[in-house]
């Protein structure tokens, strides 16, 4: 069972073997249907390989049986964690052992010896939020793009280190111990000394070391000696104790480990060092007319003494500018001297521990002095807030998936993205690069870890034509031997992996990869861990096989099928199901919205990459029995799907763009087309309709609601979670409305209230309330008969009725668009307006685009339009009565999409304290909650950021939500009312 990198998928006897053989030996999660294996296929490379299987540990013990039974069988093993690798390291045909879904604990905190004893599926920026949150004044420094997703044991693997490490080091700076399970299923620590207490410790420090002695003078003259370098295995930091004179028990492995890709054993739990937090910080964004410009200044910054120097091309700068997320953070750039943004942008920080303000002020001051003299060509803006430093750092990590949004069919591909020369050969490298770049016909993305002489370079390469292939294959020999000519190496901290793997023995000769060989072979003999990953590569050719677009090409025309929503803005319907690029930034657990169900239930197949796998695989075909052919009706890929909340969150959140929530609708569609639409998904659809028959007689349909048997009823046919409280029905807001005219048709200017499916018949109070508000502002409300918005519709795949109501609903406010007397279109439901902003614009209706988007530029929340034009009203606001404290929470549509300031605003402006959550998603997402499949899950979301804030709240503060359904999510989770906040205005202004 033992396969290589270029091995064939394994044939499903086999498949089914491995099963019952491990089934029978370790009680641990295990996964081997084809469609979970998939979506462990991709990491954040351009490859995709077909793993064996996905166990699931929870324990160390269970860890161990696997791989002692794995050792038996001859069955590969890959140890992963994030899978956020960039060099297709995480990708094999083998079992893969996610261990970043149970082994997230912190075990043990020693302030005093500034250590950390971690499970090794956490994530570095977990660990510092719980250090944060212990008030220990430490932090664990590695800090790679992918702080938030990556994994402790994914750091350690590829020896991660990030934008500080000229101040902290690698990983294998900061590791104090290492708790490793050998390929034969052993445990034991490794650590300086671990010999003397180890006997497993002592025969590995013991082999090792012969070897490596045995290598010495080659490793002395071939090793390069650049600060940051992740290529090979270290037998340098080996070779480095024994020269020091460190005898073999006191031998530390730990740096060996580090950085060997899973290749030597797992590691399971690491004890980790830890740094006091800087008193202050300092970022100074410099701007240049070139990327050669900003690199000739680098090695004079660095010997400024920063703590980074970061960067960022006109490349990423340009992605970013089309990004929702990250184009706001572009208001941070400086101008250079001809009034333009930069071309190219460095990162400068720097760092005190000074004991007081004076001091810290008086170091910065230094630093800033002494910037001005290493770099004074450059536009410089300095920030000193912590928001705004964030903003910026978060700019900079986003590079890497930015780039995966840039338009056409070459993309900046990640072969050659991880050089690392000497800082003062940084310019020739980039100029030399340039010109291998040009000669080749293409050109190439730039960013940086430069304060270490690490180049993330990305040529833009079309992975489908042969001929890019090529160049591809050109490129990465050249440029391995300019990094080598330079006095650097190919890898400063990305790996190896498949991408750079072939080159290794062009860069350290074949006698070093024999003592790479020799070393793997002390730790694991028959090869199980990682084969082909640093040793037993393929050769050059193989940099082009296994790649994501085999997968795709030659199986479906995707871009043939027949789409209802439109995936211009994402190069076509194939483009779109190949933006997810695997970084993962999806897997973060705080911070923004993305993505509810992955936060609640720490499982790749919920994540938005798990989502995004799922679909691509199955519309390209890769799951079908006949080739050629999309798979509409796979029940594992609509399970997959099944737990998205369409929350929109990916759409803003993700750098590249994904937008699993307009995929998912259009997979369903397809669906539905091609095998009927459920009963359950057309009636949550047609929830409009549903509603307005509802308040024909809403106090008969409400004293049926609460009958236990109708309950029952809905449970059964539905599929309605008993615990749930149904939605109560009001007098339709039209009816009320014609009983309200408080200002004359003809006296006031107007705007249009669109009547939502909830406000009109089910909480209809809230419309009244808007519509008090805006009359008593001086203006005359059209509440014009319309369609739903579709929003529904679009959830459950029913894209040919949305689209046929947008078209309705769009012909029946077009007068109102039209008049030039209407102020403005107002929305009370943030994810109509959704609809109106995002999602007709994006779907082929019959309605002109002009149209739809000149509704779009007319519409926003109510509560937005209160605010916004507070001095402009007819009638100026007058604040009536004290108001009570307020927390809001914002709809997620609100959040992906504006912001949720479109309703803080009013509320700060009414005078008040407001408190805006933090918070991601509610959990309740239209019809999602309501399911009794989904009831459980619901409830966690809401206990993630939503529930225990508002229980926290005292009872004479107000809870505000926009949102329909995170109103009920609010009430049913916590049993606090929530108000719209528009009531609460109405009940300060009138």
């Amino acid at each position: 069972m033992l396969l290589t990198v270029l091995d064939p998928p394994p044939p499903l006897d086999a498949i089914e073997k491995l099963k019952r053989d491990l089934s029978s030996r370790v009680d641990c999660e295990l996964r081997f249907d084809r469609h979970n294996r998939m979506l462990y296929s991709t990491d954040a490379s351009i490859y995709q390989v077909e793993p064996l299987g996905v166990a699931i540990p929870t324990t160390v013990d269970q860890i161990s049986k696997l791989l002692a039974a794995c050792n038996e069988l001859n069955v590969a093993v890959l140890p992963r964690g994030g899978g956020t690798s960039l060099a297709g390291q995480c990708t094999n045909a083998a079992l893969v052992l996610d261990l970043s879904a149970f082994r997230r604990s912190v075990i043990e905190l020693n302030v005093q010896a500034k250590t950390v004893r971690v499970e090794t599926g956490i994530t570095p920026d977990a660990l510092n939020r719980h250090l944060s949150s212990e008030k220990t004044g430490l932090f664990f420094a590695p800090d790679p793009a992918t702080v938030a997703q990556a994994a402790i044991g994914g750091c350690i693997g590829n020896n991660a280190a990030g934008s500080r490490s000229i101040k902290y080091g690698r990983t294998s700076e900061n590791v104090a111990s290492l708790q490793l399970v050998t390929a034969a299923g052993a445990v034991c620590e490794l650590g300086p000394g671990a010999g003397k207490r180890d006997a497993i410790a002592a025969r590995l420090a013991h082999d090792v070391s012969a070897i490596v002695l045995e290598y010495a003078e080659l490793i002395r003259e071939r090793f390069p000696k650049t600060i940051r370098r992740n290529a090979g295995l270290g037998l340098d930091m080996i070779l480095k104790q024994l020269d020091a004179g460190i005898s073999r028990e006191d031998l530390d492995l730990t740096g060996l480990i580090c950085g060997s890709e899973g290749t030597l054993g797992v590691v399971t739990q690491a004890t980790l060092k830890l740094h006091d937090v800087p008193k202050r910080r300092v970022l100074f964004l410099l701007g240049f007319d070139s990327v050669e410009a900003s690199i000739d200044v680098v090695p004079q910054i660095v010997a400024t003494g920063p703590s980074a120097v970061e960067l960022l091309d006109d490349v990423v700068l340009d992605a970013a500018a089309s990004n929702h997320e990250c184009r706001a953070y572009l208001e941070l750039l400086p101008m250079v001297p001809t009034g333009l943004p930069p071309r190219a942008l460095l990162f400068v920080e720097y760092q005190t521990s000074a004991n007081t303000v004076d001091e810290s002020a008086a170091v910065l001051e230094a630093c800033a002095q002494a910037l001005q003299v290493a770099a004074p060509g450059a536009a410089s803006r300095r920030l000193d807030s912590i928001t705004d430093m964030g903003k910026a750092w978060a700019l900079r990590k986003a590079g890497e998936p930015l780039l995966h949004g840039i338009p056409g069919n070459r993309k900046p591909q990640t072969f050659v993205e991880d050089n690392a020369v000497p800082v003062e050969n940084l310019g020739r490298f980039v100029r030399e690069f340039r010109a291998i770049v040009e000669k080749h016909g293409t050109k190439a993305a730039y960013y940086a870890h430069a304060s270490v002489g690490v180049l993330h370079i990305r040529p833009l390469i079309d992975l489908h034509d042969d001929k890019d292939r090529e160049r591809l294959r050109a490129i990465a020999v050249d440029v391995a031997d300019l990094a080598k000519a330079c006095g650097g190496v190919m890898s400063g901290e990305h790996g190896d992996g498949r991408i750079r793997g072939p080159l290794l023995q062009r860069f350290f000769g074949p006698e070093l990869m024999t003592a790479f060989a020799k070393v793997k072979a002390v730790f694991d003999p028959r090869g199980i861990l990682n084969p082909g990953m640093i040793v037993g590569t393929g050769d050059i050719d193989t940099l082009t096989q296994r790649l994501r677009t085999d997968a795709v090409e030659g199986e479906v025309d995707v871009d043939a099928i027949k789409t209802t929503f439109n995936f211009d803005d994402q190069h076509g319907f194939r483009g779109a199901l190949e933006m997810c690029n695997g970084a993962g930034v999806c897997r973060k657990t705080s911070g923004g919205a993305m993505c509810p169900s992955y936060r609640a239930t720490l499982d790749e197949r919920h994540s938005t990459r798990g989502r995004g796998n799922a679909l691509r695989l199955a519309i390209s075909g890769q799951f079908a029995k006949t080739s050629g052919k999309p798979v509409y009706d796979d029940p594992a890929t609509k399970e997959t799907l099944d737990l998205c909340l369409s929350c929109k969150a990916c759409k803003s959140e993700c750098p590249s763009n994904v937008d699993i929530s307009r995929l998912k609708a259009e997979y369903l569609h397809q669906s539905h087309k091609a095998n009927g639409t459920p009963l359950k998904a057309w009636v949550f659809g047609h929830v409009r309709l549903l509603n307005k028959l509802g308040s024909l007689v809403p106090g008969v349909s409400n004293f049926m609601g609460k009958l236990g048997v109708m309950k029952w009823m809905a449970g059964k046919v539905l599929s309605i979670a008993p615990q749930r409280s149904l939605p109560l029905f009001s007098k339709s807001l039209y009816r009320l409305h014609q009983r309200t005219q408080l200002i004359s048709r003809n006296a006031a200017p107007k705007v249009v209230l669109y009547a939502d499916c909830f406000s009109t018949y089910n909480d209809s109070h809230i419309g009244l309330a808007a519509i008090e508000v805006l009359e008593k502002l001086g203006y005359q409300v059209e509440l014009p008969a319309v369609e739903c918005c579709g929003r529904a519709m679009i959830s459950t795949g029913l894209l040919d009725d949305a689209a046929a109501v947008a078209d309705v609903t769009l012909a029946r406010l077009k007068p109102f668009v039209d008049d030039a007397s209407v102020r403005a279109v107002l929305v009370l439901e943030p994810s109509c307006l959704a609809s109106f902003k995002d999602d007709w614009l994006q779907m082929n209706l019959k309605t002109p685009i002009s149209e739809r988007q000149k509704l779009a530029n007319v519409s926003m929340l109510v509560e937005e339009f209160v605010a916004k034009f507070w001095d402009k009203h007819p009638n100026k606001p007058e604040v009536k009565r004290s108001p009570a404290p307020v927390v809001l929470h914002g709809h997620c549509h609100q959040k992906a999409l504006w912001g949720d300031s479109t309703s803080s605003d009013l509320l700060k402006k009414l005078g008040g304290t407001v408190s805006v959550l933090d918070s991601g998603c509610c959990g309740m997402a239209g019809s999602f909650g309501y399911d009794a499949k989904k009831y459980e899950l619901s409830m966690k979301i809401g206990e993630l950021s939503v529930f225990g804030p508002v229980r926290e709240a005292d009872e004479n503060t107000v809870i505000c939500a926009p949102g329909t359904s995170c109103r009920h999510q609010i009430h049913d989770g916590t049993g606090r009312s929530a108000k719209h906040p528009i009531e609460f205005a109405r009940d300060v202004l009138c």
